[in-house]
C-alpha cells in the first residue's frame, strides 16, 4: 500500500515517517557521552526549515557555506544566475515567506539617467525610486 508515501527527496527531514508519511514523535533522547537516556513522548523541533526536502536542505547548506553568494552558487551547481534565484525563491516560498518581485533595473537606471541629465529634480528621482522600491 502506498498511502502518502513520498519519494526520498520529497520527504520532509525528521518530521515524516519514511514508510507511511505520518508525523514522527521523538521517544528517546540519549547522551552519546555518558549514555544517559530520557524516554517520553516529545514533539520534534518546529521550524520552517523542516518543511524542506532533502534536496532543498542541501541547497540551503550550500548557500550558507558560500555565504549567500549567488555567483558562487552558479559555479557550484553549474546553472545560471536566474536558475539559482528561482531555486532560492522556491525555498523561501516553501518556508512560508513572501518573495519580492525582482527590481526593474532598467526603470531604476532610466530614473538615474534622467536625474544625471537634469531632466528631473533630486526630489522627483527620490520619489520615483521610492515608489519603485515599494512596488517590488
Amino acid at each position: 500500500m502506498n498511502r502518502g508515501k513520498k519519494k526520498p527527496d520529497e520527504r520532509r527531514s525528521l518530521q515524516e515517517c519514511p514508510v507511511c508519511g505520518n508525523v514522527l514523535k521523538v521517544k528517546v533522547l540519549e547522551c552519546p557521552g555518558c549514555r544517559t537516556r530520557i524516554e517520553g513522548d516529545f514533539d520534534p523541533p518546529h521550524s520552517r526549515i523542516f518543511q524542506l526536502s532533502h534536496q532543498e536542505l542541501e541547497f540551503v547548506e550550500l548557500f550558507i557555506r558560500l555565504r549567500g553568494n549567488i555567483r558562487e552558487m552558479e559555479k557550484a551547481l553549474g546553472v545560471s544566475y536566474p536558475t539559482v534565484r528561482g531555486m532560492l525563491d522556491s525555498v523561501i516560498q516553501k518556508m512560508g515567506y513572501a518573495v519580492k518581485p525582482p527590481v526593474d533595473e532598467k526603470k531604476r537606471s532610466d530614473i538615474l539617467n534622467q536625474l544625471e541629465k537634469g531632466k528631473i529634480s533630486a526630489e522627483k528621482a527620490a520619489s520615483l525610486l521610492k515608489s519603485e522600491d515599494q512596488e517590488s
